[in-house]
């Protein structure tokens, strides 16, 4: 029997870190239970304000935050406060499929494209590695805002 599997990011703001990765993966952020939200809807005020009503108050140490693929088919991706920083390159990163089926010159465009608006959304670049067949199609390796690597591939 297989398992589903949810991503979770250790990190300072989950917000933060939920916001980018939602507009890097094509994700949304779920609506609070029974909540309909509509499409200039906030929907951390709206789980803010879910909360409240149900008396939780959240401490900036309480905060979490989470997408999902709205087509269903991708992981749930979870974020959590913790009080420790990144301190070491990751052992586990997500490779983000942003040139499928290209090759050559066209993936690498393709690629450049996505790191161009994933800088503007707050992403650093780290490195670009050249297409060296048959081993190798090219990537480039980035860093989310709060330091956590991933490559476009």
């Amino acid at each position: 029997m297989s398992r589903s599997v949810q991503i979770t990011f250790d990190s300072h703001d989950p917000i933060l870190l939920a916001r980018f990765w939602a507009e890097t993966l094509g994700y949304v952020v779920p609506g609070p239970p029974g909540v309909t939200l509509g499409e200039d809807d906030d929907p951390f005020d709206a789980w803010r304000d879910f909360l409240s009503s149900l008396g939780v108050e959240m401490r900036p140490e309480d905060m979490r935050a989470a997408i999902e693929d709205p087509a269903g088919r991708g992981p749930r991706v979870f974020f959590q406060t913790v009080p420790e920083g990144k301190t070491v390159k990751n052992r586990v990163h997500l490779d983000v499929r942003a040139a499928p089926g290209l090759q050559g010159d066209d993936r690498m465009n393709a690629l450049e494209a996505e790191c161009t608006r994933l800088v503007a959304l707050g992403a650093t670049r780290l490195e670009r590695f050249e297409p060296s067949p048959p081993m190798e199609t090219g990537f480039i390796v980035m860093a989310d805002p709060e330091g956590n690597e991933f490559c476009l591939d």
